[in-house]
Parts: C-alpha cells; sequence; structure tokens
C-alpha cells in the first residue's frame, strides 16, 4: 500500500510539475515580448540584473532546506507527529537567523546600488524600489514559508507547485496587462510584491488544513536545535556540494569570454538555453521521486529500494538517449529558423553538449539516491570537481577553445558523478559491490549508442522528406526523431537488460490496477 502511494504521489507531482511548466514557458514568450515592448529593455535588465544579485544572498541558505527535507523522512514515514513539529520548529528558527543575515547583507548591497547602476537613465528611486521589493520577497520565504518543505518531503509537492506557479500565471497576466496601458515601473514591481504576500498567506493557509496537527514555534526551535545536530551537519556539506554546481555553472561563460570570445559567448549562450530548459524539464518530470525515494529507504525494505533503483535508472537512461538524439538531430534546425543561420556553432560543439546533458540526465537517479540516504559526506569530491573544471577548462580554453572549455565540464562531471559517486552509493547506502552497477551501466551506454546509430540512419533516410522551410516542418521532423528513437531503444533495452524490464511490468501493474 506505501508503495502504491509512493508512485501515485510522484506521478501526480510529475503531472502538475509537467503541466504548469509548459503554461509557464508559453506565457513567459508572450510576457517577455510585452514587457519589452512597453516597458523596455532597459527595465528588463534592471530587474533581472536586481534579482541576480539577490540570488547570490539566498547561497546563505547553505542547504538547509535540503537537509531539513532528509531529516523528515523518517519521521513522518513513522507518523511521529511531534518529532516532525520538533523539526520544522527548529527548521523555523534557522530560517528567521538566515533571513535577518540576508536582511543585513541586503541593507549594505543597497548603499552600493548607486555604484553598481551609475550609468543607468531610471531614476534611483525606481531602482532602490524595485531593490526593496525582491528583497521583501525573497525574505517571505524564510520568515514565513519555511513549512513547505514538508509538502515535499511529504511528496506532496504538487501543493507548492499549484499554488505557487498559479500565483506566478495571474501575477504575470496582471504585470503584462499594466504593461500595456499603463507603462507604469512602480505598478510592475508593487504587483511583484502584492503577489509574493498573497502567495504566502494562501499556501501557510493550504498547509493549516493539510497538517491542522502542525504547531512549530520558533522560541521552540531555539531549544531544541541542539537536539538536532545532524542538520548543521548536513547543511554543511550540502553547502559545498552545492557551491560546486554554481561555481561550474556561472563560470563556464566567463572561461568562453576569456579564452574564446565575447560573440561566441552569445552564440553559445543561444544554444544552453534551449538545453538547460530540456535539462529544467527533465529535471521537473524525474525530480519528482525525489521525495518518495527517501520515504522508501526510511522503510528499509532493501529488495523493493534495489528495484526502485533500478526503474529509475533504466527510465533515465531511455529518456537521456531520446533527449540526446533529438538536440543532435534537430537544434540546428531549430537554431536557423529561430534566430539565423549566422549564429550556428560547428557539429562537433553540438555533439559535446548531448554528451553532457545526456551524461547529466542518465546519471541523476544517483545523486537521488545518495541524497535519499543522506550520504552528503564527501565534500572532497565537490571541491575535486571544481578542481578538474578549472584545471582542464583553462588548458583546454587556451589549447581548443569552446571544445576544450565544454570537455571540461564533461570530464569533471564523469569523474564525480559518473563514477565516483555511484562507487559511494553502493558501498555506504546499498553496501554491495559497485560491480553489478559497472555491468549494467556498460550494456546501457553501448545499447545506447547502438539506438543512437540505427536510429540516426533511418531518420537520415526519411531526411529528404522534409525542406524545413519553416517551423512546422522542424516540429514534424523533431516528432519522427522522438517516435524513431523512442521505440528502437525502447525494444533494444527490452531485449536485453534484464533490469529494465521492471519499467515495462510496473506500467501494466499500473494500468491494471
Amino acid at each position: 500500500m506505501a508503495q502504491e502511494s509512493r508512485v501515485k504521489k510522484s506521478l501526480l507531482n510529475a503531472r502538475v510539475n509537467l503541466i504548469f511548466y509548459f503554461l509557464t514557458l508559453a506565457l513567459s514568450f508572450f510576457s517577455r515580448k510585452i514587457f519589452l515592448d512597453c516597458l523596455g529593455a532597459d527595465f528588463v535588465g534592471l530587474t533581472g540584473t536586481l534579482q541576480n544579485l539577490l540570488g547570490f544572498l539566498n547561497l546563505a541558505e547553505l542547504g538547509i532546506g535540503s537537509a531539513i527535507g532528509y531529516v523528515l523522512y523518517k519521521p513522518l514515514f513513522d507518523h511521529d507527529e511531534t518529532k516532525i513539529n520538533e523539526i520544522i520548529s527548529v527548521f523555523g528558527y534557522l530560517y528567521r537567523w538566515i533571513g535577518f543575515i540576508i536582511l543585513g547583507v541586503g541593507l549594505v548591497l543597497a548603499c552600493f546600488l548607486p555604484l553598481i547602476f551609475p550609468d543607468t537613465r531610471f531614476d534611483l528611486g525606481i531602482i532602490i524600489f524595485a531593490y526593496f521589493s525582491f528583497l521583501a520577497s525573497s525574505l517571505i520565504g524564510y520568515f514565513a514559508n519555511y513549512k513547505q518543505t514538508l509538502l515535499g518531503a511529504d511528496q506532496k509537492n504538487y501543493v507548492v507547485t499549484a499554488y505557487f506557479q498559479t500565483a506566478t500565471l495571474i501575477k504575470t497576466i496582471i504585470q503584462m496587462a499594466s504593461a500595456y496601458y499603463t507603462g507604469s515601473y512602480y505598478l510592475w514591481v508593487i504587483i511583484e510584491l502584492v503577489f509574493g504576500i498573497i502567495y504566502s498567506f494562501i499556501l501557510n493557509w493550504k498547509i493549516n488544513q493539510v497538517y491542522p496537527w502542525l504547531k512549530s514555534e520558533i522560541k521552540q526551535g531555539k531549544m531544541l536545535f541542539k537536539n538536532y545536530p545532524e542538520v548543521m551537519t548536513y547543511t554543511k556539506q550540502l553547502f559545498v556540494h552545492q557551491i560546486s554546481s554554481f561555481f561550474q555553472y556561472q563560470t563556464t561563460p566567463f572561461f568562453v569570454y576569456t579564452f574564446v570570445s565575447l560573440q561566441i559567448v552569445a552564440f553559445y549562450g543561444n544554444y544552453t538555453l534551449i538545453v538547460d530548459k530540456l535539462c529544467q524539464l527533465m529535471n521537473t518530470v524525474l525530480g519528482s521521486t525525489s521525495a518518495g525515494i527517501g520515504n522508501l529507504i526510511a522503510e528499509g525494505n532493501n529488495a523493493k529500494i534495489e528495484t526502485v533503483f533500478w526503474e529509475i535508472t533504466g527510465i533515465r537512461y531511455w529518456i537521456a538517449g531520446i533527449i540526446a538524439f533529438i538536440i543532435y538531430n534537430t537544434l540546428d534546425f531549430f537554431i536557423i529558423e529561430w534566430i539565423g543561420h549566422e549564429y550556428l556553432l560547428p557539429k562537433s560543439i553540438l555533439l559535446l553538449l548531448t554528451l553532457k546533458i545526456y551524461i547529466q540526465i542518465s546519471t541523476g537517479g544517483i545523486g537521488q539516491f545518495i541524497a535519499g540516504f543522506g550520504l552528503f559526506a564527501d565534500v572532497w569530491s565537490s571541491i575535486l570537481q571544481i578542481i578538474l573544471f578549472v584545471g582542464i577548462a583553462v588548458i583546454g580554453g587556451k589549447f581548443w577553445g569552446l571544445h576544450g572549455i565544454i570537455l571540461s565540464s564533461i570530464i569533471s562531471i564523469f569523474a564525480i558523478v559518473g563514477i565516483w559517486k555511484p562507487y559511494y552509493l553502493y558501498t555506504k547506502g546499498f553496501k554491495k559491490n559497485v560491480w553489478k552497477y559497472w555491468s549494467v551501466w556498460f550494456k546501457y551506454n553501448i545499447l545506447t549508442i547502438l539506438s543512437f546509430f540505427i536510429s540516426y540512419i533511418i531518420l537520415s533516410n526519411i531526411n529528404q522528406w522534409f525542406s524545413f522551410t519553416n517551423i512546422f516542418q522542424w516540429l514534424i521532423y523533431s516528432i519522427c526523431a522522438l517516435i524513431i528513437y523512442s521505440i528502437i531503444s525502447f525494444f533494444i533495452y527490452y531485449g536485453c537488460i534484464r533490469e529494465f524490464n521492471y519499467i515495462p511490468h510496473r506500467l501494466i501493474k499500473l494500468i491494471l490496477r
């Protein structure tokens, strides 16, 4: 029964995430056009810059939310309401302190706004007003919305997604109307702040409905803090892991600019914008199982844990192959239709980007189970990943330009996430020999290459049917690529990898249930 509940909640989370992802994506195209036309590129750039500045302040969160999420898995499985109240109280106490730290740093940073924006055409008043409005919206999460972590750990993140994204959609539509009819900068910012407050009230009302027994108190959290030393231990470890990912993502454009050119930064950004959106989509859908994995591990059924691991691994390899095949065969056509032929990068760059997204998606299940087991102690691996990335990026960028920089990212991810993390998970989590994983890993990658090769030959033969004169033909071609690779790879995996067979069996059970 618990397994059925986990599957249903995971599917519900995935479905809600997927629906709102596409709604938000569709609206973002229209809203950005209206904001640019009615408010101007300078204002859109100003708000984006201010939000990025405040994004750096949010690093102070350190990873406490993830640490608390892990600590909650066991008491949620045991239905220990007393302990849950204690943990959320501790979380509220910690988040309040983080909120005060961000407020303090934010006030200091505000003093430098005239230096950060010296030559802007905007009055300092609108800059300061927008800055403090965004800062207030950010602080609401620390002082009022901290309880939403419980929904995520309890596999009810669909509640947060539904309320937050609905509020975001309504807010964006009202901002579009405001921009179109008034063109007021102040009104646009006020709407942003007001909806942040409204969302906070609605979310907390819903949490009280879902958990009427939840009575967290900040003062109690201060007294109970010493009873949960693991929270700070996990937080420190997660902070290092998060810094590693943040550093690699933020510094790649800098290396491209240093060793190639500013123009190539823009060209490369066009490609990564699309690739990152696809990664976000996959993380949105596949990441919905994370809380379920934590709950499953808390149950302690080792056979069931391993079965689910192979199911998630199989799904991720299958989807990673599909995404990689579509990107490699269709992204160039999309770039031409979107912004023009002159923005194309060499096919070898596209191949490296394809390999990178394949590794990231296919190995994501390892990270989910490591988080489920609470295996965050290997902070040295994240530090080594940064060292590998920087070292190879400097050497590779100097000798091979953009190719070397992308390769540095691939090598560092593969060395740590692809090699070390599976070993770490098997030895510390599953407590089994990792060679079982390597044998299946080898099969998946060889069969992915085979599926890629067969699908590419078939797709090349139907390529002559398309003239690629408009976006509609590109869409039809992409659907053909999707169908061809999906079918071929599915049956190759099914016939050659025993662990992959768990997936269709699970689907049949869900359909017949």
